[in-house]
């Protein structure tokens, strides 16, 4: 079976992946010292990598859900800023999120130009694109169902 990839520009995309920001926002709130991972949106919805202190569990899915659709109603706008490695690296240690450092760094050997988006006060790296704003995600075309375990990039070696 080949799978196509979805068109960053169509309309499905940008949903999901700003599901995907709303769910970790909605996730810092009940778990603060999350450090996050990737969060894309993919051919049958979206997903969010977390290192958490103590897992989530399916009890967890109702109230993020709910925090979701609360995130979705307040109608944050999303809002695209261009920053230096420099200046993203600083950030993201003053917020505790390692693993995005280390993206920061990846990125930057390769020349990549590194932005970030905003949404009320959530901001991620991140090169979009997402909706304008949140209150154009219909709060009913989404529900939490699966949790997975993953390693960072993918690999065991990383614990």
């Amino acid at each position: 079976m080949v799978r196509q990839a979805l068109d960053p520009n169509s309309e499905i995309y940008r949903l999901r992946h700003s599901l995907a920001h709303v769910l970790a926002q909605a996730v810092l709130e009940i778990r603060p010292n999350a450090r996050l991972g990737f969060g894309p949106p993919i051919e049958h919805g979206f997903y969010y990598d977390f290192d958490l202190e103590a897992p989530l569990t399916p009890e967890d899915f109702p109230d993020l859900e709910k925090r979701m659709r609360r995130i979705i109603n307040s109608g944050q706008t999303f809002e695209r800023e261009e920053v230096d490695a420099e200046e993203m690296s600083a950030r993201l240690e003053e917020s505790g999120q390692s693993y995005k450092v280390e993206q920061v760094q990846d990125l930057a050997a390769q020349g990549e130009a590194l932005t970030l988006y905003r949404n009320g006060p959530f901001w991620d790296l991140c090169e979009g694109p997402h909706v304008l704003n949140t209150k154009e995600i219909p709060g009913n075309c989404f529900a939490l169902d699966t949790l997975a375990g993953a390693y960072w990039k993918g690999s065991e070696q990383n614990t």
